[in-house]
């Protein structure tokens, strides 16, 4: 089992805090094999495994018609003293009412709780409720570039080859583990991209016109990067001689954001020093999702990598955000206690590179500023501005 140290160091951090511990992110991205990961570095820090309590909930190993009250019963009957538990419960929100359950075993017994799941019951108002200021959300992610040289250590090839594959087939574990043509490893990824369109979006919703919500996600994958509102999406629908009203979109954003398919980043403006709420970008949980959905083009990479940039940003625990500063739009304004940066990404240099600088220098203050690229020549630094090439970046090489 490859470790993926950040979680385990992030769910160190936590432990015996009176927290519960909600992984959440999208199918297959790694989850249960992080509570695997736990369970092993609980055991080596010297918990006894008859005190490690693990339960799955998935469809295929739940009973049906197990409620909240069976959850709880059936953790509580394997609490054999009054020692302290550690319960590791995967797929949680397959049980109505879970936090429920959850909550009980926090109040009434001597537990350490980590739940994963992939779907918007874990964002659900209920969990307010019954779990007010006593969980902490560990966002997961598909594999960053430095998890997925870790996966390929074996590999022979070097990093740049690597990254270019990196590129091409996304971070999905299940992927990065086999040696698969790009045929094969879209397969996989569009029987994930499946599976949450259908248990976590068309079924919990009941989406009748299932051809229409596909034409809205494809919109979505074709625009990644690129700002637009539901009101585009509602008119652009409209040419095409199909209706769909602005709050039904609203409500497809809303169900593949709880999916953890799209992340939203909003607009801030530099000037007012205010979040905007028009106009956002969203984001593909994995590169490999536009892949499968649309077939791979070597031109759509430059698409890509602000997806690919943006999640580095977030695993790095940055709050991300546009870059509006009067006319001019920066990629992106990464923000983390009182630090700051700004990153501007773009496929090749020089051409671009006028752009990206003005852009950047025109912001007054002492943060760092970037410029991320594919360019191996462009290494270097611009008035203050540091060009950093792809690789280093995701790799956090000083530069």
């Amino acid at each position: 089992m490859i470790i993926r140290q950040q979680y385990i160091n992030t769910l160190k951090t936590y432990r015996d805090v009176p927290l519960v511990k909600i992984l959440a992110g999208i199918r297959r991205c790694g989850k249960s094999t992080i509570l695997e990961m736990l369970r092993d570095d609980l055991q080596k820090s010297g918990i006894e495994a008859s005190h490690i309590i693990s339960m799955s909930y998935t469809s295929e190993e739940l009973d049906d018609g197990m409620t909240d009250k069976d959850m709880y019963n059936d953790i509580k009957a394997q609490m054999i003293d009054d020692g302290r538990y550690y319960l590791l419960l995967d797929e949680v929100q397959e049980i109505d009412g879970w936090e429920k359950a959850v909550n009980s075993l926090l109040e009434n017994a001597n537990t350490d709780i980590y739940v994963t799941g992939s779907n918007s019951k874990l964002m659900s108002s209920e969990i307010s409720t019954y779990l007010t200021g006593r969980y902490i959300s560990v966002p997961v992610y598909t594999l960053s570039f430095a998890e997925y040289l870790e996966f390929k250590r074996s590999d022979p090839r070097s990093a740049k080859e690597l990254l270019n594959e990196y590129l091409r087939f996304g971070g999905f574990p299940i992927v990065a583990l086999g040696n698969f043509d790009e045929r094969s490893a879209y397969q996989i990824v569009e029987g994930i991209y499946n599976s949450v369109i259908t248990n976590d979006i068309t079924r919990r919703h009941n989406i009748m016109n299932f051809d229409l919500f596909n034409r809205v996600v494809k919109y979505i994958v074709e625009n990644v990067g690129k700002t637009f509102s539901a009101n585009a999406i509602a008119k652009f629908l409209k040419s095409e001689g199909r209706s769909l009203s602005v709050e039904s979109v609203y409500n497809y954003l809303s169900w593949l954001e709880k999916a953890f398919v799209i992340y939203r980043c909003q607009r801030y403006d530099l000037q007012g020093k205010s979040v905007l709420k028009t106009q956002e970008k969203f984001y593909l949980a994995d590169a490999s999702l536009k892949y499968c959905i649309m077939g791979f083009n070597p031109k759509s990479i430059a698409a890509m990598l602000e997806n690919i940039v943006y999640f580095e940003l977030r695993r790095r625990g940055y709050e991300v955000y546009i870059g509006k500063n009067e006319t001019k739009e920066i990629d992106f304004v990464a923000v983390q206690r009182d630090e700051r940066i700004y990153v501007q990404v773009c496929r090749m240099l020089p051409e671009e590179s006028d752009r990206e600088v003005a852009n950047l220098l025109e912001i007054r203050d002492h943060y760092p500023k970037y410029i991320v690229t594919l360019d191996e020549l462009a290494a270097g630094n611009i008035n203050g501005i540091k060009i950093v090439h792809l690789a280093d970046f995701l790799l956090g090489n000083k530069y």
